[in-house]
């Protein structure tokens, strides 16, 4: 059974610091013990803070490979674009635009089927592992407690014979990585912030909870996961 390590945080801000400094460490570990790291980022509003105090860490950049756990299908420029908010955040200035980032190929390709099989050629010559193994997996939890793009109700949360597929959801197609793919990680670390996400936020650490209702259930890595939350995030007790 998955085990879940929850921290808290204050407030978005503290959030945002802790996070950066945790992903810091991590890469830190791993770069001591082999020559490349590889890590996989979420998107969305909740890390975008966090990944701009990151791309300022002092870290050997250029021995990290830097993914994306899901995109939106849409032109790099798009304001959706999560690559676009890498670039503006992580890699925008400062030591952390030294990194390797291979980039989910979107709307250059006739179909997302077509983005999705060149996604996972790219996983499949710099990551090693099958399914490939990332050093550090930093995911999102949305409050219908999709994660990546594993939507509840959708083909792609029962995807387990290829490391990518397309995700549909809030209107919009993704590439995302398969489940199997983001249990294969040596860490995993959800990112949690705002009121919206307590309902979601309670599920995901619920042990009898539903991975069908809830897809971030079914993120099982071996060592436990870490939950970085604010406070709004949050239920008392």
């Amino acid at each position: 059974m998955t085990s879940y390590r929850l921290e808290r945080a204050a407030t978005s801000e503290d959030l945002a610091r802790i996070a950066a400094q945790t992903i810091a460490s991590h890469l830190d570990l791993a770069l001591d013990q082999r020559d490349r790291a590889q890590i996989a980022l979420s998107g969305g509003t909740t890390p975008a803070r966090a990944y701009a105090l990151l791309g300022q860490e002092h870290l050997p950049w250029e021995r990290v490979d830097v993914f994306l756990g899901d995109e939106r299908w849409v032109d790099p420029e798009d304001s959706s674009s999560n690559a676009r908010m890498l670039r503006d955040t992580l890699m925008q200035s400062g030591p952390g635009a030294r990194a390797a980032f291979h980039v989910v190929p979107t709307v250059s390709l006739p179909s997302p089927e077509a983005s999705a099989e060149a996604f996972a050629q790219i996983l499949q010559k710099v990551c090693p592992g099958d399914p490939p193994i990332f050093d550090l997996m930093v995911l999102g939890l949305g409050d219908d407690g999709h994660t990546a793009s594993l939507f509840p109700g959708t083909d792609a949360p029962t995807v387990r014979d290829r490391s990518t597929t397309i995700g549909r959801g809030k209107g919009l197609e993704r590439i995302t990585l398969t489940a199997p793919v983001l249990s294969a990680a040596r860490q995993v670390l959800f990112l949690v912030s705002g009121a919206s996400k307590r309902e979601a936020l309670q599920r995901l650490l619920d042990p009898n909870e539903s991975p069908e209702r809830t897809p971030a259930k079914l993120v099982q890595p071996r060592s436990p996961v870490l939950v970085l939350a604010d406070a709004e995030a949050l239920i008392e007790p």
